[in-house]
């Protein structure tokens, strides 16, 4: 990747920088002509990516933020009830099935 980054003023009143990336002229084509068939462009998908990737830790704080604070406002409790682990991962044994019922006559069944 080339690092060269300009600044331009954009739409929005927002101030953007243009990134200058080095890619392969055939993956560029491909990346090109997939965007198209999205109805978008490279430039959007990189953008879109870059914002997910940026802002993923705070959406992972932010998430667990409002986990803990849901759980700490929940009113459901779990009351004098107690188990051990191995009582929590204890598993039944299936019932017995029959084997499958035959549909179509056998062929010697006629003889």
């Amino acid at each position: 990747m080339n690092g060269r980054v300009t600044r331009t003023p954009c739409y929005a009143d927002r101030a953007m920088a243009n990134l200058t990336i080095t890619i392969e002229d055939a993956l560029l084509r491909r990346a090109r002509m997939r965007a198209l068939e999205q109805g978008t462009s490279v430039n959007a998908l990189l953008r879109e990516y870059l914002e997910a990737y940026a802002g993923s830790a705070q959406l992972q704080e932010r998430a667990l933020a409002d986990l803990l604070a849901l759980s700490a406002s929940a009113t459901s409790r779990r009351g004098a009830a107690t188990w051990t682990r191995d009582e929590l991962h204890e598993r039944e044994a299936p019932p017995e099935q029959a084997p499958p019922r035959r549909t179509t006559p056998r062929r010697d069944a006629g003889r």
